[in-house]
């Protein structure tokens, strides 16, 4: 079941000009509706539900029950134009996701024990996120919010490629398919920095080299 819910209208009136009017005097966000067997349908939605959703992360990667004039229909989010300077959304696509579609989505990375992996407790050691997202393919029962990388046991000078990570059931990661290991984290020592802890120095030794000299 999602999460999120959206309640938007259908839209009969097209163009800039149209668009325009219901951003600036309604409130509206126009979008359109596409994917499936059914045709592309423009629809309307209010900008403050829809820029309160965007708020959160796993809404980019979720199913979303949108309850157009009544009637729901999953889909996911599959555009967004943005202003350039305003935080305003200018125009929303959405694809639908009835069963037995396979969709496409990019979902983000959740890196987990970042500060407490082998390669971090040695002194000016860098993790460096390669990837923030993965590209999958799956039902729409099936998209995971999420996918989660654990970096416990990563050690200094290694790369953690995207056939290193186990998908979740029912999900592929699309780059593979397509022979295309992406990197995704690695782990390396800042530039100028060691990576051996320094050495204790006695100061009470250093005292007794002096007063020897």
């Amino acid at each position: 079941m999602s999460d999120f819910h959206l309640s938007a209208q259908s839209r009969e009136e097209a163009g800039k000009g149209s668009s325009r009017r219901l951003r600036r005097l309604e409130g509206l966000v126009p979008a359109v509706v596409y994917g499936g067997k059914n045709a592309p349908k423009a629809i309307k939605l209010a900008h403050k539900d829809l820029k309160r959703a965007l708020e959160e992360q796993s809404f980019y990667s979720s199913v979303i029950t949108l309850d157009i004039d009544g009637k729901e229909e999953p889909v996911i989010l599959k555009g967004l134009q943005r202003h350039p300077a305003k935080s305003l959304v200018l125009h929303a696509d959405f694809q639908r996701a009835s069963a037995g579609t396979v969709l496409k989505v990019n979902v983000p990375i959740h890196f987990l024990n970042e500060s407490s992996c082998t390669g971090v407790k040695l002194q000016g050691v860098l993790i460096h996120h390669d990837s923030v997202e993965i590209e999958v393919s799956c039902s729409p029962k099936d998209l995971p919010e999420f996918i989660e990388v654990d970096l416990a046991a990563a050690e200094l000078d290694q790369v953690i490629h995207l056939s290193d990570i186990k998908p979740p059931k029912g999900v592929t990661f699309i780059a593979l398919s397509h022979d295309s290991d992406l990197p995704i984290v690695s782990i390396h020592k800042a530039k100028g920095a060691s990576a051996d802890p320094e050495p204790e120095v006695d100061p009470g030794a250093e005292g007794e080299s002096e007063e020897d000299e």
